[in-house]
C-alpha cells in the first residue's frame, strides 16, 4: 500500500499532535471511537505500528515520528494546491500577477533593480511585494500564499524549492552608536559573542529561539530599538545597513559565513510567467 488519503493524514497528525485521542476527535469535530477505528486502519494498512497506547496516554513510534513529518508536509502541499488553483481561477490570476516574499528591509537595492528590470520586459506580470517578519518567507512559499520568495541562507531552508542564487554579502555587527567596540574597523564573531551587558538577539528558527540571555526579536523596529538603547546587539546582512538609525553602527566581522541571497520558488512550478522573473532576477 503506496498511497495515503487526505483524511487519513488529517487525523494522525491531529492524534499526532494532541497525543490524546479525545482532544483529536474534539479538534476534527468528530466523534472518538472512530477515529480510534481510522487510525487502528490507518496501521494495518502500512504495516506498522504508529502509536503505543497505555495507561499513562499516547507516544509516538519512530514510524509515527517519520509519518507526522510527512503528513505535515502532505497537507501543507495539499493546502498551497488550493490555493494557487484558487487563485489561478480568479480574477487575479497567475499570468497577470507574481506573488513575491521578501524579508522586510532586507535586499532593498537587490529587490528595486529585480522589480525595474521585470517591470521593463514586455510579457512582465504585476508583482506583489510581501515584507515578511523573521523566516516567514519560507512559511508563505510552501503554503501556496506566495510564488516565489527571495531567501537568505544559511538562515532559510531551501529544502523543497528550486533556487537560484543571487547575490552573496557579508555580515556586520549592530551596535549601539556610543559602545566601545563601535569605533573598532572590523569585529571578529568571539569579540561580540559575549559583551558584558550587550547579550546578541535571538533570532526565532522554525518558531522556536534558542536558549540564551540575549533578548527575543520578532520584528526589525523591536530591533533596532534594543539596539539604540543599548540592550542587545545583532549580527545581519551587510545590506541591512540601509535601515540603521543614528544611534546604531555597523561594524564588518572579518571571520562571519557569507550571506547568499536567493530567488526561491517551488519545485513543481510550470508556470511561464514565474519563469520569466527567474529569468530576470538571475541576469541581474
Amino acid at each position: 500500500m503506496d498511497t495515503l488519503e487526505t483524511r487519513e493524514l488529517r487525523y494522525f497528525v491531529a492524534v499526532a499532535e494532541e497525543l490524546h485521542f479525545g482532544r483529536a476527535a474534539e479538534r476534527l469535530g468528530m466523534a472518538q471511537p472512530p477515529l480510534s477505528r481510522a487510525i487502528q486502519q490507518l496501521e494495518r494498512r502500512l504495516g506498522v505500528c504508529l502509536l503505543e497506547r497505555n495507561r499513562r496516554g499516547v507516544r509516538l513510534t519512530d514510524a509515527g515520528e517519520v509519518l507526522l513529518q510527512e503528513g505535515r508536509a502532505a497537507l501543507d502541499a495539499t493546502a498551497a494546491a488550493a490555493r494557487r488553483t484558487r487563485r489561478a481561477g480568479g480574477a487575479d490570476s497567475p499570468r497577470n500577477r507574481l506573488v513575491l516574499a521578501v524579508k522586510a528591509a532586507a535586499s532593498h537595492e537587490l529587490l528595486q533593480k529585480l522589480l525595474d528590470a521585470y517591470a521593463a520586459e514586455p510579457d512582465s506580470a504585476e508583482v506583489e511585494v510581501v515584507p515578511c517578519s523573521i523566516n516567514e518567507q519560507e512559511e508563505l512559499l510552501r503554503d501556496g500564499r506566495a510564488d516565489a520568495a527571495l531567501m537568505h541562507t544559511p538562515w532559510n531552508s531551501l529544502a523543497g524549492f528550486d533556487s537560484e542564487p543571487l547575490a552573496t554579502e557579508g555580515q556586520v555587527a549592530v551596535l549601539p552608536a556610543g559602545h566601545p567596540l563601535a569605533a573598532h574597523a572590523t569585529l571578529s564573531l568571539a569579540d561580540v559573542g559575549d559583551i558584558p551587558g550587550l547579550p546578541l538577539a535571538r533570532w526565532p528558527t522554525r518558531g522556536a529561539y534558542a536558549p540564551g540571555p540575549g533578548p527575543e526579536i520578532h520584528n526589525q523596529t523591536q530591533l533596532a530599538q534594543l539596539i539604540a538603547l543599548g540592550r542587545t546587539v545583532a549580527i545581519v546582512p551587510d545590506s541591512a545597513r540601509s535601515w540603521l538609525w543614528a544611534e546604531h553602527t555597523a561594524v564588518p566581522l572579518t571571520d562571519a559565513p557569507p550571506v547568499v541571497t536567493h530567488i526561491a520558488w517551488p519545485a513543481h512550478s510550470r508556470s511561464l510567467t514565474l519563469a520569466g522573473l527567474v529569468r530576470t532576477a538571475v541576469r541581474l
